[in-house]
C-alpha cells in the first residue's frame, strides 16, 4: 500500500493538488463567469475530498486536502500555469500526466488507476456543476464542447 511516506515533500504536495488541478483544466477550457468558476471550483473541492474508492493512497490524499481546508489553506497553492510557453490548458495536462506518472512509478497498479480516475471524475465533477454559453441560462449547455475535449485530454494523459 502506498501512503504519503512513499513521497518526498515536493511530490507529495504536486500529488495531494492534483484533483484542483483536473478541475482547473475545466475552468480553463471553457472560462465562464465568476458564478461559474465558483460552481466549478466547489465541485473539484467536493470531489477531491471524497475518493470513489478506498485505496490507501486516495484516502491519505483526500484526508490531507479537508486537513488544510480546515485550517483554510489552499491545496493548490503554489500552482499556477505560467503565461509562457504553451496554453495554460497544455500546461495543466502536463502537470496532470507527470504527477500522474509520479503515482504509477511509486503505487501499486490498482492505486495509480484509482487516482486516475478520481482525476478524471473530479474534471468530470466541475464540468457538470454549471452551464455554459446561453443567456441567462437559456440555450446553455450543461458541458460544452470544449469541456468535454478537456475531459477526454485528461483521461488521456492519467490513463
Amino acid at each position: 500500500m502506498t501512503g504519503k511516506s512513499d513521497f518526498t515533500d515536493d511530490e507529495w504536495a504536486r500529488v495531494v493538488r492534483a484533483p484542483f488541478v483536473a478541475g482547473m483544466a475545466i475552468s480553463l477550457a471553457d472560462p465562464g463567469g465568476p458564478i461559474e468558476a465558483a460552481k466549478e471550483s466547489m465541485a473539484s473541492v467536493r470531489s477531491a475530498t471524497n475518493p470513489p474508492t478506498r485505496e490507501q493512497l486516495l484516502a491519505e490524499v483526500a484526508l490531507d486536502i479537508q486537513a488544510q481546508l480546515q485550517e483554510r489553506h489552499n491545496p493548490a497553492q503554489g500552482y499556477r500555469p505560467t503565461a509562457a510557453g504553451s496554453s495554460p490548458g497544455e500546461q495543466v495536462v502536463a502537470e496532470l500526466r507527470e504527477v500522474y506518472a509520479l503515482v504509477a512509478a511509486k503505487a501499486t497498479a490498482e492505486e495509480a488507476s484509482a487516482f486516475g480516475a478520481w482525476l478524471v471524475r473530479t474534471a468530470q465533477d466541475a464540468a457538470d456543476a454549471a452551464k455554459e454559453g446561453g443567456f441567462m441560462g437559456f440555450h446553455a449547455e450543461r458541458v460544452s464542447a470544449r469541456e468535454t475535449d478537456m475531459i477526454e485530454r485528461v483521461r488521456d494523459a492519467v490513463s
